[in-house]
């Protein structure tokens, strides 16, 4: 049986004070610890933008170190993914480095090579991709593309070849867009990112970052995902599922309706998170009808605090 691994894109969002983060902690407040409470992974999208910093990464595996299930998903460096020049070996060696902490501990659930919807299907871009899984072998890969011109069964089987993980997704349905989908190419783990479906500025040019990820999926569009993630752990060891929506705690909200509705484990939701969307009231309904066993809020909703 898989094991489900389900969290959110980052954690370091200013729109998450008193949405998900309690507005009154004390000083040793952190927020990996407090997310630690309720889900089990988070994808790191900081290393996109700059190096991991191996500090950084010890830091991290120490903060969470109550928690042995918790695991990282790091995004690899826009240098490899977007800009695809301008680097060499040892460019490679600092960002393996960065994130041995990860690796060593046995934190690291998956390294994610994101690439960009213009990123098309030709015998180049095939040639770059086998480059890059070589010269990140050794790591668990997981490679997502966007463009629906990858959506070739020749394609996946170069992937099972080099053991790199697909990555399904949900995104906006425009133009070439990849469609969502339940492929397994490496039995070790799946990997679902769900994006949102803000079809008004998912291609705008000037839209920022908040407001191309401003969505909350509804209990339907989570239900056609819940069929494709359980399908997903019919062949795969395990599943990592990260939300992506992460504009004012969004993220966090449809990741522990997920989490309720794929596995029905004990289940804990920050109080804050249930004023601002009322939906998983539902869920806590449910808990004090028995269908689950466990639903705790601690008082002044504090979560962990380190």
């Amino acid at each position: 049986m898989a094991h489900y691994y389900i969290g959110t894109a980052g954690w370091s969002y200013d729109d998450w004070e008193g949405v998900v983060y309690p507005v009154k902690r004390n000083s040793r407040f952190h927020p990996l610890p407090f997310l630690a409470h309720y889900i089990n992974i988070v994808e790191v999208n900081s290393t996109f933008y700059r190096p991991p910093v191996i500090q950084i990464s010890l830091s991290w595996v120490r903060r969470v170190e109550p928690f042995p299930d918790f695991l990282f998903s790091i995004k690899l460096h826009q240098v490899f993914t977007h800009q695809r020049k301008d680097f060499g070996q040892k460019d490679v060696d600092a960002f393996k480095l960065g994130i041995e902490p990860l690796f060593a501990a046995g934190r690291l659930a998956a390294l994610l090579l994101q690439f960009p919807w213009s990123f098309v299907n030709t015998t180049a871009h095939t040639d770059y991709l086998t480059g890059l899984f070589k010269l990140f072998a050794g790591y668990p890969l997981a490679l997502e593309v966007r463009h629906s011109s990858w959506d070739d069964y020749r394609f996946h089987k170069l992937l099972r070849e080099h053991q790199v993980c697909y990555c399904n997704i949900d995104q906006p349905i425009l133009r070439n867009s990849i469609k969502p989908s339940a492929i397994v190419t490496n039995p070790k783990f799946s990997y679902v990112r769900l994006h949102g479906r803000n079809y008004q500025d998912w291609f705008r040019e000037d839209a920022g970052r908040d407001e191309r990820y401003n969505y909350l999926y509804t209990t339907d569009e989570i239900d056609e995902w819940v069929e494709k993630i359980k399908e997903l752990g019919k062949d795969s060891d395990r599943v990592y599922v990260i939300t992506n929506n992460h504009y004012r705690g969004q993220a966090l909200a449809n990741a522990l309706q997920i989490k309720n509705m794929v596995s029905g484990e004990k289940l804990e939701i920050p109080l804050s998170l249930i004023k601002q969307y009322p939906v998983l009231e539902d869920i806590v309904d449910k808990i004090r009808h028995g269908q689950l066993d466990l639903f705790k809020e601690s008082e002044g909703d504090k979560g962990p605090q380190e």
